[in-house]
């Protein structure tokens, strides 16, 4: 009790910086909070004893939400990978109204491939960012990074786009700027959203946030998809992160909870358009090691048409080894509703719009460049 008495009273009496927002004033506290203090026992831990209740203040905020169970078949469940339905825990935050291997290697090895776009593009010629992971997983073999062995190409990726890429510059999707999404993912994010009541959902773009120990994700409220009543799905693996959660306005100070290896976020209804971001990459606690959900292996007979695959003990070496210092964030949205189509020429209030608000780069403290569950019974 102590300790949480300390973690709360250290926020509540935070000095706010000239100009600084309530949302910024909590971003820069967990930004420079130290893992394993009493700074971070305010945050919610939905996995803590399974009762999703944590030890902060905003976990009575916390409520069990009803899943669709008949909406996704056991099968097409293990088809993704994914627990059956009625396994899950999925948790809501009052006042706002399985596998891992599989997805790990496709986000370090087959999705950071060309036509996707990534972050070292506008560095970098095609043919030299050809195919990251053969390039890197020397490099990854290597017990620890210092001086005498530089950053491997994968290691300096930020973030990949799937499908309608986004342009962070003019914060828009165009119809000519499109490349297949991939197959396994939309059917992934199909059966979540169906188990959250979406029937229909469409996966249409992705957007890939690779985090080290010292990336953060600013404030900023995804808004530039064309149908914002579809849901915004969020996939994480490796080291764990807090996570905020705002209001509609900056001024509104945020909920902080913990994301952890496997588990999904879905942003949906009010909540869609939130204020959101990522102040922290918390390092284990277990020094150098991995969150026991990712010891998991997939099984040894899968559905014959199963979309998920299994991973060689070759390939998840080198994803464990990339992932003791960084966690991979998968987010795929709808972009448009049925019949939508682009605009030719937005509408000044809805170029106002896409233009101010959009989403916020990863940005990590030593890079020179700026721009740059599904385990859901936890």
């Amino acid at each position: 009790m102590g300790k949480m008495a300390a973690a709360v009273g250290s926020v509540a009496t935070l000095a706010a910086e000239p100009g600084e927002d309530a949302f910024r004033k909590l971003f820069r506290f967990y930004r420079q909070s130290r893992p394993g203090s009493a700074d971070l026992g305010a945050v919610i831990d939905f996995s803590a004893a399974h009762t999703a209740r944590g030890t902060g203040p905003d976990a009575r905020k916390v409520i069990r939400s009803q899943l669709s169970v008949s909406s996704v078949s056991d099968h097409d469940a293990h088809r993704a990978g994914l627990q059956p339905v009625s396994k899950w825990q999925a948790y809501g935050l009052q006042g706002y109204p399985g596998y891992q291997w599989h997805w790990v290697k496709q986000c370090l090895k087959l999705y950071s491939q060309k036509p996707n776009v990534c972050n070292l593009d506008k560095h970098m010629t095609k043919e030299e960012t050809q195919d990251l992971w053969e390039q890197s997983k020397e490099f990854l073999r290597l017990k620890e990074v210092n001086k005498r062995r530089p950053r491997s190409l994968l290691e300096k990726l930020r973030w990949v786009t799937l499908g309608y890429h986004y342009n962070w510059d003019s914060k828009k999707y165009s119809a000519d700027h499109y490349t297949p999404f991939p197959s396994d993912l939309a059917f992934l994010s199909e059966q979540v959203a169906a188990a959250c009541g979406f029937q229909g959902f469409r996966a249409e773009a992705g957007i890939l946030n690779y985090y080290r120990l010292d990336s953060t994700l600013g404030i900023h409220v995804d808004r530039s998809e064309l149908d914002h009543s579809k849901p915004l799905l969020s996939f994480s693996f490796g080291q764990s992160a807090i996570f905020l959660l705002g209001g509609l306005k900056r001024d509104e100070a945020p909920t902080a909870m913990f994301m952890h290896s496997g588990d999904i976020m879905v942003m949906s209804g009010f909540s869609r358009l939130l204020n959101h971001a990522v102040p922290r990459v918390l390092p284990s606690s277990q020094g150098e090691g991995l969150p026991c959900c990712l010891e998991t292996p997939l099984p040894a007979v899968l559905p014959r048409d199963s979309v998920v695959e299994p991973c060689s003990e070759e390939d998840w070496q080198i994803c464990t080894s990339y992932l003791k210092a960084a966690r991979v964030n998968m987010t795929v949205r709808q972009v448009l509703a049925i019949d939508q189509d682009f605009p030719s020429e937005p509408t000044e209030e809805k170029k106002r719009d896409i233009t101010t608000e959009g989403f916020c780069h990863l940005d990590d403290e030593n890079s020179q460049v700026k721009r740059a569950k599904l385990n859901p019974d936890s």
